[in-house]
């Protein structure tokens, strides 16, 4: 019995630069260098502790990705963390693709390349949308398991926990599946230098829309059902207001928070 297992991963932003919007009101990835996405590192993890645990099944991870040229630099960071192979989906006609379009792509992938579990992270970093491993779910025809701090594949059935404010549920669905994880599944491992230098041997496919039979108006600025109507550069930051405590510290930083409405 064989395992596949897709991770889908998304290369975004580093949120430690400055991001900024090109005149079409997407993101200017030129003006920033980017990464694969925090949150999606636990799903890779997840995904390489279940298939050790069924390495006797011929258990395999592939990892799939949307994205620019540059996004080729997720799948490594995946595939040095241990994945067998990679998918990029590349093309032109993607360029301002939003949710619901990326969801699309994604289904036609990962039909293209098989499938018995689909895992995700909880959300994208720059997004955090949160909602792509249900459109998933809807796309593909097959049940979801969200939100997930605990993961594990049982036969056919795929089982977890979901961590809630007031309760904890044991959730389970029949493979094929989607799961989300959430940051509390476990710590992703850091690639070695062995994984690192192994990761340039392994496969990465390069598909376009013309070979997951998709239509570039369905996706893309053009096929987008949300819009940026427009958006402002956030202000330079000011300096900060310096209390000097000569015995009247505390009343002076009581008067500054309550000008801001802070108390």
């Amino acid at each position: 019995m064989s395992l596949r297992i897709v991770v889908c991963v998304k290369y975004v932003p580093d949120a430690t630069g400055d991001r900024h919007f090109a005149d079409d009101l997407t993101l200017d990835r030129d003006d920033v260098d980017g990464l694969l996405s925090e949150l999606d590192e636990y799903a890779v993890e997840q995904a390489l502790q279940i298939a050790g645990d069924h390495s006797g099944d011929d258990a395999e991870v592939t990892v799939l990705t949307v994205g620019p040229e540059d996004a080729k630099d997720a799948l490594r960071k995946a595939l040095s963390m241990g994945a067998h192979k990679a998918v990029h989906v590349e093309d032109d006609d993607l360029h301002g693709t939003d949710a619901l379009g990326t969801s699309l792509v994604l289904a036609k992938a990962i039909e293209k390349t098989g499938y018995d579990l689909v895992i995700c992270g909880m959300a994208s970093t720059d997004g955090t949308m949160g909602v792509l491993p249900a459109m998933l779910s809807e796309r593909l025809g097959v049940p979801q398991v969200t939100l997930l701090s605990e993961v594990s594949v049982e036969g056919g059935t795929v089982k977890g926990r979901r961590d809630g404010d007031a309760a904890t549920v044991q959730l389970e669905a029949s493979l094929p599946a989607v799961v989300s994880v959430t940051d509390q599944s476990g710590e992703a491992r850091y690639p070695s230098f062995k994984g690192i230098m192994a990761a340039k041997k392994k496969p990465v496919e390069s598909l376009d829309l013309e070979d997951l039979d998709i239509e570039a108006g369905d996706v893309g600025l053009e096929g987008a059902w949300t819009a940026v109507d427009s958006a402002t550069e956030r202000p330079a930051r000011t300096a900060g207001t310096i209390v000097n405590d000569e015995g009247k510290g505390g009343d002076e930083l009581a008067e500054f928070l309550v000008s801001q409405k802070f108390i």
